[in-house]
């Protein structure tokens, strides 16, 4: 029975890594990235400039453009089947009739990069049917640096068909993923914010102290008075002593120097035995 029992284990476990390899043959667990994305020229400056957008890899976004009076829906997706369209880096929905239309592909990829901006192009998009002198249409995603934001909703720039070549849709979006990296350099107002967070916590601590001494004082020890100020007599004394520091070191009068330093010697400094006139008055 231990023998039939470990046999079928086995066979399931082997059903499993079976059942797994044929969803990553599949392409389910396929990892997207933006090495998906294919370049017109292949281009070491473009590949790393579409690496600073690895975040936004198999992302949909979404846009609506209601200026005009047909009412579209845009769908982008970085490197990946926007909607679901084969090869299709941005896409156009028709809200009235459902339509489909391939703005551009991320097979046909451009990416031009700035300290701050990247902007990506998907061309070999469908055919205009009346503009552009039917010219096959393109997508120009505009990708700024915004620091407050991780990623932020797809707008509808503008849709230039009013020219005989070189039409466009622009499209903007606002990430994090594009701002430049930092340098680590103490500022004025780094050195301002970091004085007043020391001077809070210190204030914070200071509170503490005296709100649960004074509190163990009265409730704990049961003192009256000026006696429940914790460890009343140690800041007594180190007053006192930072008094006579501070009369040691600030004050300006003479003081009287020692005897031994003045080089006389302290047996003459006794006092003279009184003289008596006992001698002087009459018997």
């Amino acid at each position: 029975m231990k023998v039939f029992s470990s046999c079928r284990g086995i066979s399931f476990l082997m059903w499993i890594m079976a059942f797994h390899l044929v969803l990553s043959v599949s392409g389910v667990y396929s990892v997207k990235s933006t090495k998906d994305c294919k370049l017109l020229s292949h281009s070491p400056l473009q590949q790393k400039v579409l690496e600073r957008l690895e975040p936004l890899v198999g992302k949909n976004f979404t846009a609506e453009d209601k200026a005009s009076n047909e009412s579209y829906t845009y769908v982008f997706q970085l490197c990946g089947d926007a909607g679901g369209a084969p090869n299709a880096g941005v896409i156009q929905v028709d809200k009235k009739t459902q339509k489909t239309t391939v703005i551009g592909k991320y097979t046909h990829t451009q990416a031009i990069g700035g300290s701050d901006w990247v902007m990506l192009i998907y061309t070999n998009g469908e055919k205009y049917d009346a503009h552009c002198n039917k010219e096959e249409r393109k997508a120009i995603i505009m990708i700024s640096c915004d620091r407050n934001v991780k990623v932020s909703k797809l707008e509808v720039g503008l849709e230039e068909r009013e020219k005989e070549e070189n039409c466009f849709y622009l499209f903007e979006l606002d990430t994090s993923s594009v701002c430049p990296v930092i340098e680590s350099k103490l500022s004025t107002g780094s050195i301002i914010s970091t004085g007043s967070i020391i001077l809070i916590i210190g204030f914070s601590l200071l509170a503490v102290y005296l709100v649960g001494g004074f509190l163990y004082q009265r409730v704990i020890v049961g003192a009256k008075g000026v006696e429940q100020f914790p460890n009343y007599a140690f800041w007594v004394e180190f007053g006192n002593l930072a008094a006579d520091g501070c009369d040691f070191v600030c004050r300006s009068r003479k003081r009287e120097e020692s005897p031994a330093y003045r080089g006389e010697a302290t047996d003459n400094l006794q006092e003279e035995p009184e003289e008596r006139d006992d001698q002087l008055l009459p018997m």
